[in-house]
């Protein structure tokens, strides 16, 4: 099992590209602010490399986890102790991974997994806090589509090119 850098760099992207379509006032943006009672003003004082860096940094984290829930031949790379151990796995994980180390491979079944992971942990998580801090469902919703979408894009990414 190939492991393809940049690929994983380039997952970690997604929320910041899918951020700048979703976040934009004749998208999502307007609902957005109104809901966080926020203003363009107030938008432009933030320190944008902060926050641009620091999400990048969290997508990576972001990746990491879903390389393991996309790529199930993870789970065998981990039963053998990682990818140090690949050289002097025992015969039988060669041929486990001859037969199996591309199958479901593919954009379609990593991008089904990033939907479930933020259906079925992002959405959630989201509604939870929003619930306890007293936001609307239309502030839920907003955040938590964008968290499916970009999941959902991350999730294809890894799986096919990772």
């Amino acid at each position: 099992m190939e492991f393809h850098f940049y690929a994983f760099l380039v997952s970690a992207v997604v929320t910041l590209v899918v951020g700048f379509i979703w976040y934009n006032p004749k998208v999502f943006g307007t609902i957005w602010m109104r809901e966080n009672n926020l203003t363009q003003e107030e938008l432009r004082k933030g320190n944008m490399l902060k926050i641009f860096g620091l999400t990048y940094i969290f997508s990576l984290m972001i990746s990491t986890t879903l390389l393991s829930l996309t790529i199930h031949q993870s789970g065998a790379v981990g039963m053998i102790g990682g990818p140090p151990m690949i050289a002097s796995a025992k015969p039988s994980f060669a041929a486990f991974m001859a037969d199996y180390g591309t199958a479901f491979r593919t954009f379609k079944h990593g991008a089904l997994h990033g939907f479930m992971s933020g259906l079925f942990f992002a959405f959630p998580l989201i509604g939870i806090n929003g619930l306890f801090e007293r936001k609307s469902w239309k502030y839920i919703f907003v955040h938590a589509g964008f968290w499916i979408v970009s999941l959902t894009l991350m999730g294809g990414i890894i799986c096919a090119f990772v």
